[in-house]
């Protein structure tokens, strides 16, 4: 299974993306884990990234699509792989599929896990973590225990205005690559608006078909 995962901050992406990844035994590759393992590496093109990152710039398209590329040609990645992250843009998935089309990769799946945007601000909004523990809460969904309400925090990056910041920012530039992908007969969606067994099985469901 050759697929990419597409959807708004909050979705639940990556709950699903652990399940997906155990469930057809594929890597799930995210970019900003695949940035540090090139860089760590060594790589070519790891080092290429590594000038712009440290010079504190955007690491180029191309050179991200140059990793990709090289990650999807190792051994674990055969029977497929779960790209989480990338492509955020039209341009981009544009030009990953040249690229995979050079490589003589053909993607199976583009999944879309779908939520409102007032509701994803609920569930963002509404987390809260024990700083001493890492844990996460939510004040409606699974509230703290009774001895650790008292210290749970909300973490900046889960206001409401950040928030609708990512929101916006996922509209106006990820959103796009949906109808792209529809257009390809790649696209499949999903409701993401529940319970995330439910989720899974929408999405089993969707798979199959």
């Amino acid at each position: 299974m050759r697929m990419i995962l597409v959807g708004p901050p909050g979705a639940g992406k990556g709950t699903q993306a652990a399940r997906l990844v155990g469930r057809f035994a594929i890597p799930h590759i995210s970019t900003g884990d695949m940035l540090r393992a090139a860089v760590k590496a060594g790589t070519e093109m790891g080092k290429q990234a590594d000038t712009f990152m440290s010079a504190g710039q955007l690491v180029p398209d191309e050179v991200v699509i140059g990793m990709v590329v090289d990650r999807i040609a190792e051994p674990d990645a055969v029977d497929g792989f779960m790209l989480d992250g990338f492509p955020r843009t039209q341009p981009q998935a544009a030009a990953l599929d040249v690229a995979l089309n050079a490589a003589k990769v053909a993607l199976d799946v583009v999944l879309l896990i779908e939520v409102p945007d007032d509701l994803i601000v609920g569930r963002i909004t509404g987390r809260r973590m024990d700083p001493e523990t890492g844990d996460i809460y939510h004040v409606e969904f699974k509230p703290p225990p009774a001895d650790v309400a008292a210290r749970v925090v909300q973490r900046k990056d889960d206001t409401e205005t950040a928030c609708r910041k990512r929101l916006s920012k996922y509209h106006s530039e990820t959103a796009p690559i949906v109808p792209y992908y529809r257009e390809r007969g790649l696209l499949r969606s999903v409701d993401g608006n529940a319970a995330p067994d439910v989720v899974t099985a929408r999405i089993e469901a969707v798979l199959a078909g």
